[in-house]
């Protein structure tokens, strides 16, 4: 088990993004994340956050990417963890709990 602390951001919009017809919302999908990661590994400490991307947070490196989503045409909700991409439009848990894994993390 792992002390460190992973904090996994969603990133979305309150609009479903037009390239993910029939799928969760990005505020949906952010919820079932954070309770499937809390399941999955217990007692192990991790933040999860949201951002609006087309109101981000001041703090410059989410608004940065808050940015990029726009610019880039990513399919959202897109998740980070750290700073890399583990998830965009229909986020997968395997390729999520791969990650935190790789972080030291250990399912219960």
């Amino acid at each position: 088990m792992t002390n460190q602390v992973i904090e996994i951001i969603v990133y979305g919009a309150d609009q479903l993004c037009p390239s993910c017809v029939n799928l969760p919302s990005s505020k949906e999908t952010f919820e079932w994340l954070e309770a499937a990661v809390g399941r999955k590994f217990a007692d192990q400490p991790f933040i999860i956050t949201y951002v609006d991307i087309h109101n981000p947070p001041e703090e410059e490196g989410k608004k940065h990417f808050a940015a990029r989503v726009i610019e880039e045409d990513m399919f959202y909700p897109v998740v980070l963890i750290g700073n890399k991409i583990v998830g965009e439009g229909n986020p997968r848990l395997k390729t999520i709990f791969a990650e935190l894994e790789k972080h030291g993390y250990q399912s219960i």
